[in-house]
């Protein structure tokens, strides 16, 4: 007789459930499997999502990877008909177009762009660790400075002051009936300012290796101080990790940002990347009135025709458009790719990229700028 117990046939879909978890990195000890089991046997279950509380409130998947849990659980117990239904929706990650014509075969990851100097347009998809570092004084001079000097606008509220434009007629009749009826001063308002919202959109394929960690970390110090943030990061797919770098810690914030952006270090299609975010509505009013950043190289494989398009659009809905290049970095500068040559008429500001103190400084100029 065998002392090997024998697992149910029906518990065979939920244990294989967890395993899928610790193939894509999830810490799943045997325990939490079995009390996985238990808490589905207590429930009933009587629908998916009872599977799925049971999963999170047993199987314990950090926050900062829900999205990828929750995901892992539609491919697996609801398969096709979870495909389908998120290719209908308006998701976080929009997969460019493909180029390919079906000639050539796709590189593994590993052999794409391993110097990242040379853009390219194939598609790796690479997970990326940030390392721990000291805080650099740029992101220093940020978190101190940012919340005076970036960029305002003018609201439509009023706030009492002593010399304004608008008359405050209700504070001077409420003074006037202490005074016996006699006005003795004029009370005056003003409109109040607000934080103009920031659009960061940032080049992590290839050819911006070298720069990729300080410009995200870069966008989570910026994401701290000012609440009106949204961050993109682009190469062959456009996400946004807005809320992943919203998180405190910014060990945790790199790192939960690394699990959305699967286009590390790969292809640079920058004009289909920026179509492809104002074809969301929902994205394209991120950039409505607002100061847009594009931190890329500009080295563009795709016709600059697109390229020119959307940065247009995006020229006529932005209060001022910045495009930061590593290649401005010299003081002589001037365009000569192809791509930033198309572009230069419909930017406010072609300015060095190249590193974290000229990053910083540039957005902390912003708030002296006028629009575009």
């Amino acid at each position: 007789m065998s002392d090997q117990l024998e697992v149910p046939r029906v518990a065979g879909v939920f244990i294989s459930f967890a395993t899928l978890l610790r193939a894509n990195g999830f810490a799943v000890a045997p325990e939490q499997t079995t009390a996985f089991l238990a808490a589905i046997e207590l429930l009933g279950p009587r629908s998916l999502e009872h599977i799925r509380l049971a999963g999170l409130a047993t199987l314990a998947p950090p926050p900062e990877r829900r999205a990828t849990y929750d995901r892992l659980f539609d491919i697996h117990f609801r398969g096709a008909e979870a495909i389908d239904r998120a290719g209908g929706e308006d998701e976080d990650i929009v997969r460019l177009q493909e180029e390919g014509r079906g000639q050539d075969e796709p590189p593994l990851a590993d052999e794409v762009n391993e110097s990242g100097l040379v853009a390219s347009r194939a598609e790796a998809l690479v997970e990326r660790r940030f390392a721990r570092a000291a805080t650099s004084e740029a992101l220093r001079r940020l978190s101190r400075e940012a919340r005076t000097r970036l960029p305002r606008r003018r609201g439509h509220r009023r706030v009492r002051v002593r010399r304004g434009p608008f008359a405050d007629l209700r504070r001077t009749l409420r003074e006037s009936v202490r005074n016996d009826g006699e006005v003795l001063r004029l009370g005056r308002l003003k409109r109040r300012t607000r934080p103009r919202k920031i659009l960061l959109l940032i080049d992590v394929s290839g050819s911006m290796k070298a720069r990729t960690e300080e410009n995200m970390k870069l966008a989570h110090a910026l994401s701290q101080v000012a609440g009106n943030v949204e961050v993109f990061t682009f190469g062959t797919r456009l996400t946004r990790v807005t809320r992943a770098l919203r998180l405190k810690r910014r060990e945790q914030a790199l790192n939960a940002a690394a699990h959305l952006v699967s286009d590390w270090d790969g292809g640079t299609r920058i004009g289909d990347a920026l179509q492809a975010f104002l074809a969301v509505p929902r994205f394209g009013a991120y950039a409505r009135g607002g100061a847009v950043i594009i931190i890329s190289d500009g080295l563009e494989r795709g016709e600059p025709a697109a390229l020119r398009d959307a940065v247009a659009k995006l020229s006529r809905r932005a209060w001022r458009l910045s495009w930061l290049t590593p290649l401005a970095s010299s003081p002589t500068f001037r365009p000569q790719t192809e791509a930033l040559v198309a572009i230069q008429p419909f930017v406010d500001d072609l300015s060095d990229g190249g590193s974290s103190a000229a990053v910083v400084a540039h957005v902390l100029s912003l708030g002296r700028g006028r629009a575009g």
